[in-house]
């Protein structure tokens, strides 16, 4: 059996439906352990991923990860899995060494697929410079996939939900408040992104980077230094301190590319560097590369991009 934890505030996210169709290719049937407020309705379409059955425990806090440890040990126990799937993300991070503690299981960081004949899974090394191959010899694994390192796909039909109570301890750390971005395409899951950085100039010149963004259905993202200096919220910084992303295309205007930014987004398929700096190093990394000055080159983009779906209506 295969255990799948997944976030399930306010629905299903693409990062959910690809471990669970991840779990399914393991092999083994899938159970889901999960938390937060998404109905029962809608948990039930991970079945169409590859789930056999979901457990909800709505009493966890999502921002607890103590209690959130506990939930899974639980669920592990539970249903006697010998494999657990997370999302590589900030929970994951925190979770998945106590977790293969706890369990005494080998754990996987940030796999880009499934095992290989061998048994043995892919992961990037170095920061993305390189990759190498892990195998687990112990009787339990913890595995967390890097997300969008494969599609969703549907396989089956909808699968039951049961309400549970494991039982979560209180953790001792208190939580006061928190604040998330809301209304925004998150990072971690999106699979286009437009980035800028200090070649941008001020905060107030950030309104391009926006329309072209808004043009393509993209997210927005930032350069370390931009985000330290306060012209962007701290949650859009990619890179190595940041946020790691893997999307299927990442424009960046404005930044020269230090091996740190470059850490967090060498997994994205393609890479489009625009800068008026021709020696700048992130045309070394570019698939595409654009020599000009992103106040004129971001305006002209977004309006033939604008035009060119106006074109397909």
């Amino acid at each position: 059996m295969t255990l799948v934890y997944i976030h399930s505030e306010n629905g299903l996210s693409k990062a959910a439906k690809e471990v669970v169709t991840y779990a399914k290719k393991l092999g083994d049937g899938v159970s889901v352990i999960t938390n937060g407020n998404t109905t029962g309705d809608v948990l039930a379409e991970l079945g169409e991923y590859g789930a056999s059955s979901v457990m909800v425990d709505r009493s966890v806090s999502s921002d607890d990860h103590q209690q959130l440890l506990d939930l899974v040990v639980f669920a592990a126990e539970k249903t006697g899995a010998t494999s657990i799937v997370f999302s590589h993300d900030l929970t994951a991070k925190a979770i998945a060494p106590r977790l293969s503690v706890r369990l005494n299981a080998g754990l996987v960081s940030g796999a880009t697929d499934v095992p290989n004949e061998s048994g043995a899974i892919r992961v990037n090394v170095f920061s993305g410079k390189a990759f190498g191959f892990v195998k687990v010899n112990s009787t339990k694994q913890i595995i967390s996939l890097l997300p969008n390192s494969i599609q969703p796909e549907i396989t089956g039909g909808a699968c039951g939900v049961e309400e549970i109570n494991s039982g979560a301890s209180t953790g001792r750390i208190k939580l006061i408040t928190t604040k998330k971005p809301e209304g925004e395409i998150p990072l971690p899951e999106a699979e286009l992104v437009v980035s800028a950085g200090r070649g941008l100039k001020g905060p107030e010149n950030w309104g391009m980077v926006e329309d072209l963004a808004k043009s393509l259905g993209a997210a927005t993202a930032c350069s370390r230094p931009v985000a330290d200096i306060g012209w962007r919220p701290h949650h859009e910084h990619v890179g190595q301190t940041g946020v790691a992303i893997r999307p299927n295309l990442y424009i960046a205007a404005g930044i020269s590319g230090a091996i740190q930014h470059l850490a967090g987004v060498n997994g994205s398929k393609v890479i489009v560097v625009i800068n008026t700096d021709q020696e700048a190093p992130f045309f070394k990394a570019a698939d595409y590369g654009v020599v000009g000055d992103a106040f004129e080159v971001l305006p002209k983009l977004t309006e033939a991009i604008r035009k060119f779906k106006a074109g397909q209506n």
